[in-house]
């Protein structure tokens, strides 16, 4: 089958979207399948089966870019249609669909409403431009065959199929390096942006000056970060895949903050070494962060964030048994029973995939 990934984040630009796309990219095609990605130029070199689309740089998100347009001609013959945004490339990608009828598939990755309140200096405007812009994509959405998100809530008013993003179990695991044998290491990764509220564990750090804090990131918020870390913090740039696995084994306890994650791959992959997690009880989190694998703490509570990270410091949990069920694994032979089945029957039929990345109640107390 040959698919198309549109999507408007991609390298060099280093984020959960991006590994997603690659992910998906290099299972699907080790399973025979032909997957071309369609992208933002940038300081990036093609490669197979990449077709990037002229663009200019982001003056209000350092690092992306907009992307402006490509005609559908120069694109590829293709079996379906998988867009992983609602920005231009993905608009590019719902009309190669509607141009030549094929079957479309949409991956809600992120609020960019979230975005707005971080761009935009006046929260009268980013306010009203968040009310106007969820509407659009609503309709947008629903112009799709299949929605598809990791949570089996997601903050759009559109019917959709749980698909997690998925991680790669043989990848992240414990490893023998330690880079922190002889400290108590809490860590994060991930980017360091005004919905990631990275600042709040600086906070955390204050209050527990006997541990060290290791923050993992690049964002518009590292000067800032920088500024007001305290004395135990250190802050690293963002590390090379192959070396996230060892992160994750060193430290003693993830933490998050974020409360605009709509996965929390970063957790998982912690998880998926061994490692605990301390995460705010709010979505996607109160979900996927249970007794098994963590603590969840009230988000601007800081006894309770620091109560959490304590708890799971001083606690010994089966982390990578809990997050088993987020298998890549899983999750391509349900994307690939969408693939095959959307061209079949466009109503409730192809959404039909029965979900095991829910908690029971019990999990999730």
């Amino acid at each position: 089958m040959k698919i198309g990934f549109f999507t408007d984040s991609y390298f060099p630009e280093i984020d959960g979207v991006t590994y997603t796309i690659k992910l998906w990219r290099e299972e699907l095609e080790r399973k025979g399948h032909e997957v071309y990605v369609v992208y933002p130029d940038g300081d990036y070199e093609p490669g197979d089966r990449e077709y990037p689309v002229s663009s200019l740089p982001n003056p209000f998100y350092a690092g992306y870019r907009i992307p402006l347009t490509r005609r559908t001609s120069t694109l590829p013959e293709l079996d379906v249609v998988h867009c992983h945004g609602p920005a231009p490339i993905g608009i590019l990608g719902r009309y190669y669909a509607w141009k030549h009828d094929l079957p479309t598939i949409y991956t809600h990755h992120t609020p960019l409403e979230e975005y707005f309140h971080q761009s935009i200096k006046l929260e009268s405007v980013a306010g009203l431009l968040s009310k106007l812009y969820v509407p659009c994509e609503n309709a947008f959405l629903r112009s799709f065959d299949v929605v598809t998100a990791s949570t089996e809530r997601i903050e759009r008013d559109v019917e959709h199929v749980q698909l997690p993003v998925g991680i790669d179990m043989d990848f992240f695991q414990s490893t023998e390096e330690d880079w922190y044998p002889d400290r108590t290491v809490i860590g994060y990764s991930g980017r360091l942006s005004m919905e990631k509220n990275v600042n709040e564990i600086l906070r955390a750090a204050e209050e527990l000056p006997e541990y060290d804090f290791v923050i993992v990131g690049e964002g518009p918020y590292r000067d800032s970060l920088e500024r007001n870390a305290p004395d135990n913090v250190e802050l690293r740039d963002f590390l090379p895949r192959e070396e996230l696995p060892i992160f994750y084994s060193s430290i003693d306890a993830f933490v998050t903050a974020s409360t605009a994650d709509t996965l929390g791959l970063s957790t998982l992959e912690a998880n998926a070494c061994g490692t605990p997690v301390a995460a705010t009880d709010a979505p996607p989190f109160d979900r996927t962060i249970g007794p098994d694998n963590g603590e969840r703490f009230a988000y601007g509570d800081l006894d309770s964030m620091v109560e959490a990270i304590e708890t799971c410091l001083s606690t010994d949990r089966e982390t990578r048994a809990a997050v088993e069920r987020y298998s890549v694994e899983y999750t391509m032979t349900h994307l690939e029973q969408l693939y095959h089945n959307v061209p079949l029957s466009k109503d409730e039929a192809a959404t039909d995939v029965e979900s095991p990345w829910r908690f029971s109640e019990e999990e999730r107390s």
